[in-house]
This record gives structure tokens, sequence and C-alpha cells, in this order.
């Protein structure tokens, strides 16, 4: 059984248990966090190699499970004091504190073998091929494509082929 599955088990039972609900504090009328004033949602990635992922945002709370790639990009939905509510490509997530989060932007690349192009034109050379998967630095992004950098390769890949970038999202 994969670790996600065997998280996602581990979620449904917790859920299904007799304990209090723990409410999400909502995001301020004009789309950022009430604590950093950031937009929300917003992405991010692990600075960690090991990031605990509670319940809700406190010590207090069980963990649910632990995400164990570092630089994996995650998505910041709500905070709450220290804690950002965060969730994974496949909408997995749960609380997590602020100091295992870096402002990085980072992505994780949705098809196999993904062309890496010289310029931002799918008739430009390829540079690299990355695999499915593969978690990448996010450089400048483009209305449809986006500047990835990972493995001592970089080129230009289509935004609708990654996860980790907003589809409307420009990025310098």
């Amino acid at each position: 059984m994969n670790f996600r599955l065997k998280g996602a088990l581990v979620a449904l039972l917790v859920m299904t248990s007799l304990t209090a609900p723990v409410l999400c504090p909502p995001a301020m009328a004009d789309g950022v966090g009430p604590v950093t004033n950031l937009p929300l949602p917003r992405f991010v990635s692990m600075k960690a190699s090991e990031g605990n992922v509670r319940r809700g945002p406190s010590l207090s709370h069980r963990i649910d499970w632990v995400f164990k790639r570092r630089d994996m990009p995650l998505r910041i939905t709500a905070e709450h004091g220290h804690w950002r509510r965060v969730e994974d490509r496949d909408g997995m997530g749960g609380w997590v504190h602020y100091s295992l989060l870096s402002g990085t932007r980072t992505v994780l690349v949705e098809q196999d073998m993904l062309a890496l192009h010289v310029r931002p034109d799918p008739n430009a050379p390829v540079t690299a091929a990355l695999e499915l998967g593969v978690v990448a630095r996010l450089g400048e992004c483009i209305p449809e494509w986006c500047e990835l950098r990972t493995g001592g390769y970089s080129g230009w890949a289509p935004k609708s082929r990654i996860w980790g970038v907003a589809p409307e999202e420009i990025h310098d």
C-alpha cells in the first residue's frame, strides 16, 4: 500500500471518530490571509524533508500523516497564527507549521517524459525530458508556459502539464 493511500485511509478513519471538528479560519474578503496578508490560495514548497500534517492548527491536534518530500509544491488554503492549511496536488493535506514551508516555488511534473524546450514554443529544440512526478524549480511563467530547472537542466514547459502554479498566474 503506498504512503498516500495509507494516509488517506488514516484520514478517513480519523474523520469518522468522535472528535470535535476543526474550523478553518476564513480568508479575508479580498482573498488574502488574515495573518500574512498574502494571497489565498497560494503556492509554496516544503522546506523540510519531513513535516507533520495535523488535523488542526496546534501541536495538540493529532498528526494525520507526514509529508516526506523536500521541495514538494503545496497550496496554502488557510492561515491561523503560525499554522498554514496546505494541500498537495491530490487535495490531501492538513495543518503544517509555517517553519516547515518555504516561499521557493516548485512544481510537480504531471506528464511522463515532459519535454523542456529552449523557448516557450512547441517547435523549439528540446533540452531534456522529465519523468512524471519530478519536482522542478519554477522560473518565469507567461500565460501558457513556465520555465523549469531541475537536475542541471532548464527549459520551458506548457503550464497545463505541471502542478504548482495557477493557470492564470504570471511569474517573474
